[in-house]
């Protein structure tokens, strides 16, 4: 590969080259390796998903199952920021081929588990590795490509997101009804191997930085991780009920408790940071106006984006009754949308060179989606949904690709992989923080609205007082008819119709509610992406003039 490879010029030099500097076929090659490798990351939380319920069950672990998407989830989170500043010093190349590494040894130990404790283990393994696929594929995509370029590989980075989101499900659940759901993770092997044979054979290696081990920020990364594990336990904790099945209040120590804990190491980070020789995360990037709007408008639109993915396939389920699997399929119109814009933003973005435009008029679509959908009913055609729904797709995609290409075009190379990987952790951290409030927001909401949409079915007030104590129990159950069968007395089951017809009611406003929520999240980061400046993309791969 030396033929294909040259050192990259001083950061000084006005119009220094790519870091690597590949022939066209060694490039595609890298490509194509590096979004396998997002796309198992993306892939495994939904095909996961959809075997969990019958991996519970032969593991008999309903009572800690939440912990085998939560595990996985905070290892990812946290390692991300951990892998950028090391693909920094060390090099993406390095790093991504230990992420996969490492992602594919998780998924071959939860393969083997026999118990749900060896599968959390297992899985925080797998999730150690994942840290580094999204990250760190972008980065690679910025060190291949100038800035002019980056945008039509870069809008990749969505379409493999949507695609994991409408195949996932049918993989998941194919193999576990015709297989075995050990499978679901062995699946990630085969690809996972032919991405690191690429990555080891094709891509080179850049020139060394300079840094070493001794240089590393390791009090960051103790900080950082001891601040992060608390916010986001105390986040999850607020999307999940108690042994009461009520959601916990912010108020509740699991969840006030682990978010003041965890602010104050954040805080204890920052300070840190702001001392380190080689911080992970480097504080003076934020200086520049435009890299802390673009991560401020990255983390908005995280926190807007999952209310409609999560909460709209749990509306099918309750008020279309239709099953867990096929109801990930009636969000198609989202993901088409934002798999098409992700796509062609990135192609307008590298054809114009511009991309201001386009980062704030799509907001606008999604603002318009998101506002429809509050509207929702029970009875809300099909056809009408996914109307909103794909305006909403479309609004969301160029954010999945265009602050990707806005902060690379102001970082210098060598910072490539820490600059990307905050973005990718504000982005999390935002749907996270999301769905904790959506979940609160849904239930106080739903159970508002169950007496008043019991008695408007004309239930006498005492059984529609009755059937709404079971709110916490109702609003869970998805073949609710025969739900209420079991719950109820023989005197009220006559009553049974006029019951579901009311909950229907109920939880369509309960979900209705949530868009307000996609609302202000929108309008928050429309009004960050306002103040970008429409910088020109750079047509080669030297320092960027980051400094105001």
């Amino acid at each position: 590969m030396s033929s294909n490879t040259a050192a990259l010029p001083s950061a000084n030099t006005p119009d220094a080259a790519p870091a690597v500097v590949m022939d066209t076929r060694a490039r595609t090659f890298v490509l194509i390796a590096i979004l396998m490798g997002m796309f198992l990351a993306a892939l495994d939380q939904t095909v996961v998903g959809t075997a969990l319920p019958r991996i519970v069950t032969d593991l008999n672990g309903a009572n800690i199952y939440a912990w085998v998407v939560t595990a996985y989830l905070l290892s990812s989170t946290i390692t991300g920021p951990i892998y950028g500043k090391f693909a920094d010093a060390f090099g993406s190349k390095l790093m991504m081929i230990i992420g996969v590494s490492i992602f594919l040894i998780g998924s071959a130990l939860s393969g083997l588990s026999q118990n749900m404790t060896q599968l959390i283990l297992f899985r925080t393994i797998q999730g150690l590795g994942a840290g580094a696929l999204f990250p760190l594929a972008l980065a690679i995509i910025g060190a291949l490509f100038s800035p002019r370029e980056r945008g039509k590989y870069q809008g990749l980075f969505g379409a493999v997101f949507g695609l994991s989101f409408l195949i996932g499900p049918f993989i998941g659940g194919w193999i576990t009804d015709h297989i075995n759901w050990h499978w679901v993770f062995y699946v990630n092997l085969p690809l996972g191997l032919i991405t690191l044979a690429v990555l080891a054979v094709v891509m080179p290696a850049p020139p060394p930085r300079g840094a070493t081990l001794r240089d590393m920020d390791y009090l960051g990364i103790f900080l950082f991780t001891v601040g992060v594990v608390p916010l986001l336990i105390g986040l999850t904790n607020k999307g999940e009920p108690d042994s009461n099945g009520n959601l916990y209040a912010w108020s509740d120590p699991h969840v006030a408790g682990l978010l003041i804990l965890g602010a104050v190491f954040i805080g204890l980070f920052l300070i840190a940071e702001s001392r380190a020789k080689e911080p992970i995360v480097p504080l003076d990037l934020f200086k520049n106006r435009d890299y802390a709007a673009s991560m401020a408008a990255v983390f908005f639109f995280g926190l807007a984006m999952f209310t409609a993915i999560i909460f709209m396939p749990r509306f099918y389920q309750t008020v279309r009754g239709i099953s867990a699997t096929a109801s990930g399929y009636y969000v198609w119109p989202l993901l088409v949308g934002l798999m098409g814009s992700a796509i062609s933003s990135g192609q307008i973005i590298s054809r114009t060179g511009r991309y201001k435009w386009l980062m704030v008029s799509t907001p606008v679509l999604l603002l318009i989606g998101s506002w429809s959908l509050t509207h929702i009913q029970a009875d809300t055609p099909d056809w009408e949904l996914w109307v909103w729904l794909f305006l909403m797709g479309i609004g969301i995609g160029p954010s999945m690709a265009g602050f990707t290409v806005v902060i690379q075009n102001l970082v210098p190379i060598q910072r490539l992989g820490v600059a990307t990987s905050t973005l990718t952790f504000l982005r999390q951290v935002g749907g996270s923080l999301g769905l904790a409030i959506a979940n609160t927001v849904f239930l106080s909401t739903f159970a508002a609205q169950l007496p008043k949409s019991l008695a408007a079915q004309g239930l006498p007030a005492a059984a529609a007082q009755s059937a709404a104590s079971h709110s916490g129990q109702l609003q869970g159950v998805g073949d609710l008819a025969s739900g209420l069968r079991h719950l109820l007395p023989p005197a009220a089951q006559p009553l049974i119709p006029k019951i579901v017809a009311g909950v229907h009611d109920a939880f369509s406003l309960g979900v209705g509610e949530l868009f307000w929520i996609t609302i202000v999240a929108s309008a928050l980061g429309f009004a960050v992406t306002l103040t970008l400046r429409d910088r020109p993309l750079r047509t080669n791969l030297g320092p960027a003039p980051l400094a105001e």
